[in-house]
């Protein structure tokens, strides 16, 4: 599973990118918000590189991020996690690595003290990314069958404690 999983997320991921970074070109045209360069500010710290905030490591750090991350979502669905609700809980994956990297690095802030709008943007952009990632693992991942979760599900739907995990 962990092999398939790594080509599909990173094939998911990189579609995921190219989606989201469409709709935040969109919404800067009608917004007129500039382009963000915490994305190479947060791999130049990463790297121990000099902040130039270059144009090549904010697109080394956007698609880099996204392809990697979309491993995950590849994980999920080859476990049988997929459709919306899976894309949902893959959205907060990738708001905290984004998060996580950031603070860890102090190029950002905790969300809670950005402005509201500039939050919400955020959340939109990366919801995008995580529905848009989901849609091509999940469809990737069905070619392979029901993962073991679905398996297990059409066995016996929900948690039972005293439902065993499925055969090998």
């Amino acid at each position: 599973m962990l092999m398939r999983s790594l080509g599909q997320g990173v094939l998911a991921g990189a579609v995921g990118v190219v989606v989201m970074t469409v709709a935040e070109k969109v919404e800067q045209r009608v917004t007129g918000r500039p382009d963000s360069h915490v994305p190479a500010r947060v791999l130049e710290r990463l790297a121990g590189l000099p902040e130039r905030r270059s144009r090549a490591h904010n697109l080394v750090m956007h698609f880099g991020q996204g392809a990697l991350l979309g491993v995950v979502r590849a994980l999920m669905a080859n476990a049988g996690l997929r459709g919306p609700v899976a894309s949902g809980m893959f959205a907060v994956v990738r708001l905290t690595n984004d998060q996580v990297l950031e603070n860890a690095t102090g190029v950002g802030a905790p969300p809670q003290t950005w402005p509201r709008p500039e939050l919400a943007v955020d959340l939109l952009h990366k919801a995008v990314y995580a529905f848009a990632t989901g849609a091509v693992a999940d469809r990737l991942a069905a070619r392979g069958g029901p993962g073991p979760g679905q398996r297990h599900a059409a066995r016996l739907p929900g948690r039972h404690s005293d439902v065993g995990p499925l055969g090998r």
